[in-house]
């Protein structure tokens, strides 16, 4: 067990850190000060102090002009906590804080998963050269900031030729009340990616108090034997008056620590709002406590997108892998793709999740296409756009690489081979970016005809695997289906080596299930007996059309058969009824309504087009309505503006989550664009300009960056001012750009009473602009004292209420 330390910022301040002064700053200019700080936590009973660099990379301190002075400040920073150990506490240890750059990876932002990751390599090489014990990537939002940071801090402290004993690396997401992260990812998902990538320490910090953090700590125990950190606030914030106040005292923060203890946590501290005598109440709280012994997890085999996560393996329910985002033999998939069109590709997908798939299957396979760019390109969409997980299916390693990189969690690659140059590309790509990988028994020379053969190749693949720091949990095995018309005893031995799997590793299996009947008749009733023996057999995860009926229907019957359907509870709500078989790639009601746009209402195709991120359809549909006399205005109103509301339900209530608003967001600005374009004078279309900034002292914008897409892909014209804006500068802003709508907001308790000095200031001024304000630290009372005309807790509703101001809903 081992206890955290406290808040730095709060201490900072009351240390004499000035609004729109670096924190950072102060491990140079004022060194005593910050080892003032870690002594006193020290002296209350931390056994690791984290340092005074959570906005120390280059993308953070260019905020201030200091991006060339990285090391320098991270350095200082550790030469402070070391100063502070030696004096109080030499056996304790210091923590090298990596925060949030405030920025998300594309598609959800701008910048790219290599810029992220350059960032941290430089901070994490300044911290760990400078002698830190930990890398802690601390208030971590999304995965694939999370994905870069731990790859930097694990690449430099390999170029510094340090061990995971002399620098372990702690992963720590902030959590949401819905017990997710804001872009949708649940405490089990990032648990199993960050220990798939090498993690040494998995945990949680900031937004939430302890108590709400418990069922989280105890979700993460549940997937993962990795340590445990738990670093909660000192309570929920609540409004006193103007001020944000933290509730907890030590006492009541140091009361929750037994059943966090209990929970699983191993390293325990606090966040936002605690001081140098929580930390004491935690520390006692710690030592007088003897936790529950924590419950081992059995080591299990899992998948994970930014949202969801599925476990594959033979104590496992059998899951589908859909087959059909692929272009062999698809003659029309194949010339989109090589057009630059994904429309097909997004309404497979689309079909496939709607038909029970539970894992896409990604090929991007066409002759004369950048592989590269269109594999990452493929994968960036369909993860914007469906929740289950993806299997990257190429033997191209710069294309599976640019996938693996833009995928923002633990996917399957598809596959890798015996071949010694497979090999040596491929299992390291997995190791490097936490894939699952699928071993396929092939090597040089003749196909392995029997299940002998193909278990040999199979164990050259597994050994070679280990021998890079793969896991057994990260292996699947293919038994290699052929034809069978290549050979009456293919099957069998396919089925044999099946079995052999089984036996001799364990590992979960997935095949390619439509090969067996490829040249012959009635393919779907051959592949469905061929699957329900495999079944048996001890296949785990074929790899099929989940639209074909047939197969669809002999996938649940065999799963019923053996046993992981409960009283058929599954086999009877899909097939209690008598119905019409569906013919292969064919669609049925329920997929049709989830994916097709055959209304004959065209303003209903428009709408859904819209919610499912369609940017591409909904171009073509909504200059088809035009062209058909629909007034451009309707189609505002009664379709764009409707399919953002459904969303904006959606996103609420917890069924759809911030990229798959995003990418609806962006197909409507597409058919914002097409009206304009083919009706450049149309009337009413380009909506009111509408302002939006992070109030003076503030330096924090994800969450204004946020907003500011959304209301320019609802139409809006948006000025967005950026961060740490003067009420001088919105005011002469508001004036010049004849904004209808201001949005400011603030994320730091310190700043917040310069909203109530700009929302005055455009008072003063007597403009008529209705303004809005937001941010993690504001509530619907302050929005009120402050004279605001609306409080938005988040994008969704920003951009609603920017539209009921304006008569635009």
């Amino acid at each position: 067990m081992y206890i955290f330390d406290g808040a730095m910022g709060t201490m900072l301040q009351q240390s004499g850190l000035v609004e729109g002064e670096c924190p950072e700053l102060f491990n140079v200019d004022h060194p005593a000060i910050v080892t003032g700080i870690h002594a006193a936590y020290l002296q209350n009973g931390s056994d690791i102090v984290t340092t005074n660099t959570f906005g120390a990379c280059g993308l953070k301190l260019a905020d201030y002009g200091l991006e060339h002075r990285v090391k320098e400040i991270n350095t200082a920073a550790v030469r402070a906590a070391k100063a502070a150990i030696e004096a109080v506490k030499p056996e304790a240890k210091v923590a090298g804080s990596m925060g949030p750059t405030g920025q998300f990876i594309e598609p959800l932002g701008q910048i790219s998963f290599d810029e992220v990751y350059a960032t941290y390599y430089e901070q994490a090489l300044a911290l760990i050269e400078a002698g830190v014990d930990f890398i802690i990537i601390e208030t971590i939002i999304d995965v694939q900031e999370m994905r870069a940071a731990l790859l930097a801090a694990r690449d430099a402290r390999e170029t510094l030729h340090k061990s995971k004993g002399e620098v372990k690396i702690i992963c720590q997401f902030s959590f949401s009340e819905d017990g997710r992260t804001i872009t949708g990812t649940p405490p089990e998902a990032a648990a199993i990616m960050v220990e798939a990538m090498g993690a040494d320490v998995v945990g949680i910090n900031c937004s939430l108090g302890p108590e709400q953090l418990i069922p989280l700590v105890g979700r993460l125990a549940s997937v993962t034997n990795l340590p445990i950190s738990a670093q909660p606030n000192a309570g929920m914030p609540m409004l006193v008056g103007k001020e944000t106040v933290f509730p907890l005292s030590p006492a009541e923060m140091g009361a929750y620590v037994p059943d966090l203890l209990d929970a699983g946590a191993t390293f325990v501290g606090a966040c936002c709002g605690s001081t140098p005598a929580h930390i004491a109440e935690v520390a006692k709280a710690a030592h007088n406590y003897s936790p529950k012994e924590r419950t081992e997890v059995v080591p299990f085999t899992a998948f994970t997108s930014r949202t969801s996560f599925v476990k594959v393996g033979h104590t496992e329910k059998p899951i589908i892998i859909g087959e059909r985002i692929n272009p062999t033999g698809r003659k029309v998939l194949a010339k989109e793709i090589k057009e630059g069109s994904f429309a097909m590709v997004k309404r497979d997908a689309l079909a496939q999740v709607a038909a029970g798939a539970d894992v896409l299957d990604v090929n991007m396979g066409v002759p004369d296409v950048d592989v590269v760019a269109t594999m990452k390109r493929a994968i960036m969409e369909l993860t914007m756009l469906v929740d289950v997980p993806l299997s990257i299916d190429t033997l191209d390693p710069d294309a599976m690489e640019a996938g693996l990189k833009a995928y923002p969690g633990r996917p399957l690659i598809n596959s890798v081979n015996a071949e010694p140059e497979q090999l040596e590309r491929v299992l390291p790509l997995a190791k490097r970016y936490g894939a699952a990988v699928l071993c396929l028994p092939l090597g040089k020379g003749d196909l392995p005809a029997t299940a002998e053969e193909r278990v040999a190749l199979a164990k050259e693949i597994v050994l070679a695997a280990y021998a890079v720091g793969l896991r057994s949990e990260d292996l699947l095995l293919d038994p290699l289906v052929l034809t069978l018309a290549s050979g009456q005893d293919s099957t069998v031995q396919t089925l044999r080596t099946l079995a052999m799997y089984k036996e001799t590793f364990g590992f979960p299996t997935v095949m390619g299930l439509s090969n067996v009947s490829f040249g012959l008749p009635q393919r779907p009733y051959l592949n469905s007996q061929f699957l329900t023996m495999a079944l048996s057999h001890g296949l785990t995860a074929p790899i099929l059309n989940p639209l074909n009926g047939t197969v669809k229907k002999a996938f649940i019957a065999g799963r019923t058969l053996l046993g992981f359907d409960p009283a058929a509870a599954e086999f009877i709500a899909d097939y209690g009824q008598d119905e019409e078989v569906v013919p292969t790639g064919a669609v049925t009601a329920k997929q049709t309504e989830a994916v097709s746009f055959t209304s004959e209402d065209p303003l209903e195709n428009i709408q859904h087009a819209v919610e499912q991120g369609e940017k591409e359809l909904v171009i073509e549909l909504v200059e088809k309505a035009l062209a058909a006399g629909i007034d451009p205005l309707k189609i505002t109103k009664q379709a764009l503006s409707e399919a953002m509301n459904v969303v904006g339900d959606k996103f609420g209530s917890g069924k759809v989550f911030l990229p798959q608003v995003m990418l609806a967001a962006e197909a409507m600005q597409g058919a914002f664009q097409t009206i304009k374009r083919v009706l450049p004078e149309s009337d009413g279309i380009t909506r009111d300009t509408v302002i939006v900034a992070t109030v003076k002292g503030d330096i924090h914008d994800l969450g204004k960056n946020i907003v500011a897409a959304l209301l320019e892909n609802n139409g809006y014209r948006v000025v967005d001012l950026g961060k740490d804006v003067d009420p001088a500068e919105i005011v002469a802003a508001v004036k010049r750009e004849g904004a209808t709508v201001v949005g400011i907001c603030s994320l730091m308790t310190t700043t917040m009473p310069m909203i109530d000095v700009t929302i005055q200031a455009i008072r003063d001024a007597g403009l008529p602009s209705k303004v809005i304000v937001g941010g993690a630290v504001l509530t619907q009372e302050y929005a009120d004292k402050a004279g605001a005309d609306s409080y938005a807790k988040d994008g969704i509703s920003a951009v609603n209420i920017v539209k009921r101001l304006l008569g635009d809903d």
